[in-house]
């Protein structure tokens, strides 16, 4: 009896100073507009981020890890994302994520790379959800960063095919905002048009300043003036909403072809006006096959009273989630190494996460703007009674893209 009193005495004790496993919090800086035009599209997207994190921690993705991600305003600027950037390392944060614009989000690329340099074992990774200028994966390719969006190119790919089997289009405006992600849109849908369709005519291609234009009629009659029967525009947020808006007002017969249609105020800009005429290129739709992501845009609604459209922010949790259950580490370093060659299971289907420049191989979707119908039309969007129609699913080989990226790895 005595022995077995002993026993207990010594079993309750190891239980007592037995290692435990200890339950983290893995910290996300969301760095992004959340004032001045494009606020909106910007606490959309934390919106998201949090409620996905929400989600995850509720299913315990990540184990006994917990996910936190917090909201800071870099005002759409590259020189306030470098500030913000500073704050968020003296608060703590080992993971950031940005997407609304290359130009900050290359600064923000630039900027980690020198930060871990100067700071081994306190390394920091860079988590792009949106900036999808090519040189992020090409010359400017970082260990320390991962795109889960399609980059422009691979979206203008996809989109010029498309495009290639519709003979109707004779006449190509190109319009986008003056900045690098403007820049490569331009570019790759001239090579990419030249290659596929020779004979479209590209009669109009113009840049305006990012953000600042209040009134887009005058380049509505430069496009109208060209004869244009299709307008090709990476615009997003309110220089969208603002350029469908002058589009709808001098009633302009021309097709769009948009990389953000479904972003925050362009369903609103569009109306019935937009119906069968614009189209994005993008990585999901809410419309989609099997209505993958249904309960996550439902319970987005239902909370926020708003759309869920930014599914990467469904893929970086996921995505980490898994990294740091493989590694069994919330060290930035080892996650990066997890997520290398990694396989996603997302609401688009097995995301793979490229590791020769870390960029997230996916299908791609063409949808138009049309009347919500019950069937294949389920979901609307900003409660207009129209939505998006699927009309093909691409899959991620046709999309891919070469690299230039020559990687330097941590050893």
């Amino acid at each position: 009896m005595k022995f077995q009193l002993r026993a207990s005495v010594v079993a309750i004790a190891f239980a007592l100073t037995a290692p435990v496993a200890m339950a983290d919090t893995i910290r996300i800086a969301y760095i992004d507009p959340l004032s001045g035009p494009f606020a909106p599209v910007g606490q959309n997207i934390l919106n998201s981020f949090q409620f996905v994190a929400d989600e995850a921690n509720a299913k315990n993705w990540a184990g006994a890890n917990k996910f936190e991600v917090v909201g800071f305003d870099n005002k759409g600027s590259p020189q306030e994302s470098l500030t913000v950037l500073k704050t968020v390392i003296d608060k703590g944060f080992r993971y950031i994520t940005q997407g609304n614009g290359s130009g900050a989000g290359m600064a923000l690329q630039d900027a980690v790379n020198k930060y871990n340099e100067r700071n081994p074992g306190k390394e920091i990774v860079y988590l792009n959800h949106a900036a999808v200028d090519p040189d992020m994966t090409n010359s400017k390719c970082s260990f320390w960063h991962f795109r889960f969006d399609a980059n422009s190119d691979m979206k203008m790919e996809a989109l010029t095919t498309y495009m290639a089997q519709d003979k109707t289009i004779k006449k190509v405006y190109i319009i986008g905002q003056n900045y690098s992600f403007g820049h490569q849109v331009t570019r790759a849908a001239k090579e990419y048009l030249a290659r596929k369709r020779p004979d479209v005519q590209i009669v109009g291609d113009d840049l305006h300043p990012i953000g600042q234009v209040k009134d887009f009629s005058p380049y509505i009659a430069k496009i109208k003036a060209a004869g244009a029967d299709t307008v090709i525009t990476g615009n997003w947020g309110a220089d969208l909403a603002l350029l469908i808006k002058a589009a709808k007002d001098a009633d302009l017969k021309a097709n769009f072809y948009t990389y953000y249609g479904a972003t925050t105020g362009v369903p609103t800009a569009m109306g019935a006006a937009g119906q069968d005429r614009v189209k994005y290129v993008g990585y999901w739709n809410a419309n989609n096959e099997t209505f993958a992501g249904k309960d996550i845009v439902e319970g987005f609604k239902a909370k926020y009273k708003d759309d869920y459209y930014s599914m990467a922010t469904y893929t970086i949790i996921a995505a980490m989630a898994q990294a740091v259950k493989q590694a069994k580490s919330i060290e930035p370093k080892d996650v990066a190494f997890a997520l290398e060659g990694a396989k996603i299971k997302s609401l688009n289907g097995e995301d793979v996460m490229r590791k020769s420049d870390h960029q997230l191989q996916q299908p791609l979707y063409i949808a138009t703007w049309v009347k919500t119908n019950g069937k294949d039309v389920k979901f609307d969007q900003e409660n207009t009674g129209l939505g998006w129609k699927t009309n093909q699913k691409i899959d991620a080989f046709i999309a891919t893209q070469p690299t230039s990226c020559q990687m330097k790895r941590p050893s």
